[in-house]
């Protein structure tokens, strides 16, 4: 079996959990040949062990920390673009993309070390049905241009999870059966430690940066997409995707940036990737398979640090979005026509509104990397005027 999916997973604490992802896969026949593990990493971290860790388990991979991720992009002939790639953040996720795309994967794997697979579910086969999926699906949509991810349940926890607008909560859910649509995204949705923000943990009472509410198997029912003209929170903990999307999909430079914004690199890509999916006739399925988040305890407020400047552009980032890239043709025409409309634009009434314009010039950036790492592989973007509506 050609080695077709890569399976990429920041860590920084316990990169053991590699090691369960592999034996669900053994566990369920899946075909461990089939993957790449790239694990992204920091200089200070211990890389042998991973490496060690990964030949115990016979896997193929690459352990890629800092300096190693310098070296990769110089002798791939786009060390100029390693700005990308933020220090210390959870989006370096980028660089599996980059390594991804390079690479010639069909397909690529979100994991995050504070996961673990349920043993109930084939992990890697069941996004990857989900990929190739066509039938009937359950679509929602809501009055707000909003759906919660976890509104299956969300009249008995009441819960919004991370990067959901406040000022789209208290919304009508409408849902109705349709046929999926080309499938290029699987979201796998998760148990124990829910995906909320600092300001919902909070609110749940919870110091520690988790949350006194917790979710279980129960409290999902199966799989839906999201209507056309709707947007969703996407979060990377549990994520599959066609090679694609990769255009559309940078994880956006946080927490490494003059205005200190963090936390919502994967909230804002996939507003981004439901925008072009919504333009190019794609769906984005989220459900199963789901994975045990067991985040660790950290100071509630220290995530609020890192959120808070990022809070009101969160309100607003899909508004801008909406309007533009009416005619693309491409993921990159789609992506090219929300950069220009968040670098040319001016957000002088939203506090931090600079920061829109400095990812709007690194969304640029990362569509010029792709071109130069696989010439001719990206189209020339055919980008809609971008408008400020």
């Amino acid at each position: 079996m050609t080695t077709d999916i890569c399976v990429v997973v920041p860590t920084i604490r316990d990169w053991g959990c590699v090691r369960a992802y592999a034996r669900n896969a053994r566990e369920h026949g899946f075909d461990l040949d089939r993957l790449t593990f790239v694990l992204v990493t920091e200089d200070f971290c211990d890389t042998a062990g991973m490496r060690s860790m990964l030949a115990e388990e016979g896997l193929d991979g690459e352990v890629f920390d800092a300096t190693r991720r310098s070296e990769w992009l110089d002798a791939n002939g786009v060390g100029e673009y390693d700005h990308l790639i933020p220090e210390a953040s959870h989006a370096q996720t980028s660089f599996g993309l980059l390594y991804l795309w390079a690479n010639g994967y069909e397909r690529g794997l979100f994991v995050d070390d504070d996961t673990l697979p349920h043993p109930d579910f084939d992990f890697f086969g069941r996004h990857l049905r989900n990929l190739d999926y066509e039938g009937p699906i359950e679509e929602v949509a809501s009055d707000e241009q909003w759906v919660n991810v976890l509104y299956q349940r969300a009249d008995e926890h009441g819960l919004y999870p991370r990067g959901y607008p406040y000022s789209a909560m208290d919304e009508t859910v409408r849902t109705r059966e349709r046929t999926a649509k080309d499938v290029v995204a699987s979201q796998g949705l998760w148990t124990n430690v829910p995906d909320l923000d600092a300001v919902r943990i909070l609110m749940d009472g919870d110091l520690d940066g988790q949350a006194q509410t917790r979710t279980s198997a129960d409290d999902f029912d199966g799989d839906f997409v999201v209507a056309e003209g709707q947007y969703l929170t996407v979060c990377s903990m549990n994520l599959a995707f066609e090679r694609e999307v990769v255009p559309a999909f940078y994880q956006l430079p946080m927490d490494d940036n003059p205005w200190d914004v963090g936390r919502f690199d994967d909230i804002w890509s996939g507003v981004f990737l439901k925008r072009a999916c919504d333009l190019l006739g794609k769906d984005v399925l989220t459900g199963y398979p789901l994975c045990a988040h067991n985040k660790a305890p950290r100071s509630t407020f220290g995530d609020l640090t890192n959120e808070v400047h990022g809070l009101e552009l969160n309100e607003h980032v899909w508004e801008i979005v909406d309007g533009v890239g009416d005619g693309a043709d491409s993921y990159e025409a789609a992506f090219a026509a929300m950069a220009d409309a968040l670098a040319e634009s001016e957000f002088d009434d939203y506090e931090n509104g600079a920061f829109l314009n400095y990812c709007g010039e690194y969304m640029r950036d990362w569509l010029e990397c792709l071109a130069e790492l696989r010439p001719a592989s990206v189209a020339e973007p055919r980008a809609a005027p971008a408008t400020d509506d």
